[in-house]
This record gives structure tokens, C-alpha cells and sequence, in this order.
């Protein structure tokens, strides 16, 4: 299925009550959050729109969106748990059952050796101290680029130790328990949506901007793909039903003026 243009979601535009949205080149551009992109963020919500970030991002960072962005929850390392708050407290969720994240941490110890075995010189993301419940191996964040080849015998091995991982547009991100970002916003509608005010799910909106993503792009029945997803739709079964014509924070700001206009 080929994307329509964003111009396309015209006639469903009125039942948008929220948006979901991953971050890294989704609302950033190349490393760094712009203005237009922010201002854009903080537009979406003074028109009364849900906010909800569903990331692959640690949860030390979703700690200080949940605190300071204009955001009424955020979804983290790719589904394990969503932060919010709530009476001026942060609070969270966690997708996995106690007993079943105990384990899923404790397999995490024995993959990253076994990763560091196999693949010499691999080196995990900067922000991986601030990780719970994932790996993160950089493949072109803060290290040369990663052959394509290599990417994938990556995530090949990750998947024949029993975990599952996901390829963003940075990272090869791993984990050991069956969710994906949609299971943590599904498991965050249900346990918190009443008390936070949020919409259901149908009312929602998706955008991102890589093969990660492609769970969100085939659960929401109105999803958006900024433009630099152009490169994977031929690997996407799901891809996103429509298209920005600009560019990750570009593209997210071009999503936000449609909304509003």
C-alpha cells in the first residue's frame, strides 16, 4: 500500500482527539529538537489535543518529558512501562507483570555478553545507564555507520537467543517480554486513561518514522509517516497511511499546522 498525501486525511481530521509520536527523527531532526518542532508541541496542546510520545528512549528520559514537556503521559523503551503525572506527582505503569520483568532484566545480562562475544567492538547507546528494560546498540547515533548486512545479523542474533528486536533509525533495540509500543499505549488506555482524561483509542493519531514503528502504523487505524520513512515503506507489510511532505521535526510541524488549520 502506497501512503496517501497528508492532505487526504482531511475528512478524518475532526475525529482526531490525540496524537501518539515517536521521537528520534519523528519530532527531532538529526540529533536535536527545534524550535518550530517544540512550538509546534506546545500548539497541539493549548488546542486541546492528547499528547502521548511512544519511544524507544530509556527511562531516564521519559522521567524528565513525563515532568516538563506539554505531554499527558509517555510510552518508553519501546512499550515496557508509560510515566505520567498526576497531582503533581510522576507515576508510572509498568506493561510487564512484576514476576515477568524480573526475568526479562535478568536474560538482559546474559544477551549483552553474548552480544559483546559476537559482535567485537559493538558499543550500546549512550543512554543505556539510564535504561530498565532494553539493549540499545548504536548503529549510526554516536559510531560509524553500520553495513545494513550487519544490522540484521544483529537482530538475527538477538531473536535466535530468544528476545525480540526492533530496528529504529539509530539503534537496534532488544528485550525479552511480548510487548511492542502499542501493547504499552494499549496497557496505558486501560489502566489510566480514565484517570488521566485520555481519549480512546480509536480517537488517536500515530506518526513516526521507521520499521519500529510498524506495529503502530497497522494498530491505528490513522497513521502518519513523516517523509524520511520514505526509504523503508518497501520493507514495511504495514506502512503508515499517509505522508508528510517534509522531513522528521519539519514533518511533525507540517502534521501539527494540518490539525490546526
Amino acid at each position: 500500500m502506497i501512503p496517501s498525501p497528508l492532505d487526504a486525511l482531511a475528512p478524518h481530521r475532526s475525529r482526531i482527539r490525540g496524537i501518539c509520536f515517536d521521537i528520534d527523527d519523528t519530532f527531532s531532526s538529526h540529533g536535536k529538537i527545534h524550535a518550530e518542532a517544540f512550538s509546534a508541541l506546545w500548539d497541539l496542546k493549548r488546542a486541546g489535543y492528547t499528547l502521548i510520545p511512544v519511544t524507544g528512549r530509556p527511562a531516564g528520559w521519559c522521567d524528565l518529558i513525563a515532568r516538563f514537556w506539554p505531554v499527558d503521559a509517555v510510552v518508553g523503551e519501546n512499550g515496557a512501562f508509560s510515566f505520567y503525572m498526576s497531582e503533581g506527582k510522576r507515576k508510572r505503569i509498568d506493561t510487564l507483570p512484576a514476576p515477568e520483568a524480573l526475568s526479562a532484566r535478568s536474560k538482559l545480562t546474559d544477551l549483552r555478553r553474548d552480544i559483546e562475544q559476537a559482535f567485537p567492538g559493538a558499543q550500546f547507546a549512550s543512554d543505556q545507564s539510564y535504561r530498565e528494560y532494553d539493549l540499545a546498540i548504536d548503529f549510526c547515533e554516536d559510531v560509524s555507520p553500520w553495513p545494513e548486512s550487519e544490522i540484521n545479523r544483529l537482530v538475527a542474533f538477538c531473536e535466535s537467543k530468544g528476545a525480540i528486536a526492533k530496528i529504529s533509525s539509530i539503534h537496534v533495540n532488544t528485550w525479552f517480554g511480548r510487548y511492542t509500543k502499542i501493547e504499552g499505549i494499549r496497557h496505558l488506555l486501560a489502566t489510566s486513561g480514565q484517570e488521566l482524561g485520555l481519549p480512546d483509542f480509536d480517537s488517536l493519531l500515530f506518526v513516526g518514522d521507521s520499521p519500529n514503528d510498524e506495529p503502530m502504523f497497522g494498530a491505528f487505524e490513522l497513521s502518519v509517516g513523516v517523509a524520511n520513512v520514505k526509504p523503508y515503506l518497501p520493507r514495511l507489510k504495514t506502512p503508515p497511511k499517509f505522508l508528510t511532505t517534509l522531513e522528521a521535526g519539519a514533518g511533525f510541524s507540517e502534521l501539527a499546522r494540518f490539525l490546526r488549520s
